[in-house]
């Protein structure tokens, strides 16, 4: 871990009352990029801390690069002297990010409301599955399930067989990215006004507003003038191509680019060929353009196939095995994979903030904590009596224990 000047949100503390992916990767994000992001945690950690793989018990593998630049507190909300401390330190704290569903906030004195009539410029960014004024606001929710109800399933199924979901937790990410975003907006209409607010990022609608940006198409008119659906994504031939020695992903899409691709595949023929000379064209004929570029990529290696595609402006890629991400040339030399040693877990690979900073970079400013590890020092930051601590430490390793 190498020292890194003060990020753009120092000064800036977060409380992040979250668990699982999505609000942990958004608090991350602002970690990254230097706030002091205190983690509030159950007396047992979440299923995430606690999942294996893992070295030693609640530390998993997926945790370490979620949770870093954070500081871990670990606290039982439904007694007194837990939601006293979880208040203090919330009282110090610019930003309070969680996802637990609003009733359970309210039953712990920890809603939005009660949160800003005690500090009126708090930021309170509440992620649930669904809108708070929606019929569907006290449902539970997880990834899957918001890819089924946000569409995404729907159109995995127009391209295969059935209804499915990607293989990857992808509507906790992307909201998670939102949650961050959010957050960082709230932030400057404070810097600019003085004022707090309650934020919400629900799952469902941010998926659906993200699924439809690319598919609403013609549907966007009302009435409607064309088709629903981006008809390119959703041909079943949109897939990586097989090469004379593997898979690549090959994508002309400009005319000069295809013009170019049948030129170097020796089929100028094509160039020419009133399907395949505009835009339009080739979209309405898709599912024929993507059967000949499969056809036509076995006859180059994809080595070839990239010196070709370099040649002429083409984007080309070979398809990545991920196990192996951190041989390729490209991350590596833009230093995405970081080997890291972590004080308790020894050696591990870091994944880096990919965005780059001229001034105030986003980086590894400390390493995932363990389940509570800050809990004293935090308490003793905001003014928790030393006695108080003593006492909840004592009924804390009993609890957990039980």
């Amino acid at each position: 871990m190498h020292e890194l000047p003060p990020g753009c949100l120092d000064g800036i503390r977060v409380v992040d009352l979250t668990t699982i992916l999505m609000g942990p990767l958004g608090t991350r994000i602002l970690g990254d990029l230097g706030a002091d992001v205190i983690r509030i945690e159950t007396l047992q950690g979440d299923s995430l801390r606690n999942s294996v793989p893992a070295r030693s018990p609640g530390m998993s593998g997926i945790l370490l690069n979620v949770h870093r630049n954070k500081r871990s507190v670990s606290l039982d909300l439904k007694s007194d002297n837990g939601r006293k401390a979880a208040l203090a330190i919330i009282d110090s704290a610019d930003v309070v990010v969680t996802n637990m569903r609003r009733s359970a906030l309210a039953r712990l004195g920890l809603d939005p409301g009660a949160l800003r009539r005690r500090k009126p410029e708090l930021l309170v960014c509440v992620a649930n599955g669904y809108g708070s004024s929606g019929p569907y606001a006290d449902r539970p929710a997880y990834d899957d399930a918001i890819q089924a109800g946000s569409g995404l399933s729907w159109l995995v199924g127009q391209v295969n067989e059935r209804p499915g979901y990607l293989p990857t937790i992808i509507a906790d990410k992307v909201c998670g990215m939102v949650i961050a975003q959010a957050v960082l907006a709230g932030l400057v209409h404070r810097y600019r006004t003085g004022q707090g607010q309650d934020i919400e990022v629900p799952m469902l609608e941010t998926m659906v507003a993200f699924n439809l940006l690319d598919h609403q198409r013609g549907h966007v008119y009302d009435p409607p003038i064309g088709d629903f659906g981006y008809e390119r994504l959703l041909s079943p031939y949109r897939r990586p191509v097989r090469t004379a020695d593997g898979w690549a992903g090959i994508l002309p899409y400009a005319d000069q680019q295809w013009q170019a691709f049948f030129r170097v595949a020796k089929r100028p023929d094509l160039a020419e060929d009133p399907r395949f000379s505009t835009h339009n064209n080739r979209i309405a004929n898709i599912n024929e353009l993507y059967r000949l570029l499969d056809e036509l990529a076995a006859m180059h290696t994809t080595e070839q196939w990239q010196a070709l595609c370099d040649a002429n402006s083409i984007p080309m890629s070979p398809v990545l095995d991920l196990p192996h991400a951190a041989e390729d040339p490209h991350l590596a030399a833009v230093g995405l994979f970081q080997s890291e040693v972590h004080p308790t877990e020894g050696a591990y690979r870091n994944v880096a903030e990919p965005v780059r900073y001229q001034h105030a970079p986003a980086g590894l400013r400390r390493h995932a904590p363990r389940l509570g590890e800050h809990t004293v020092e935090v308490l003793t930051e905001v003014g928790v009596d030393p006695g108080v601590i003593r006492s909840m430490l004592g009924n804390n390793e009993a609890r957990s224990s039980d």
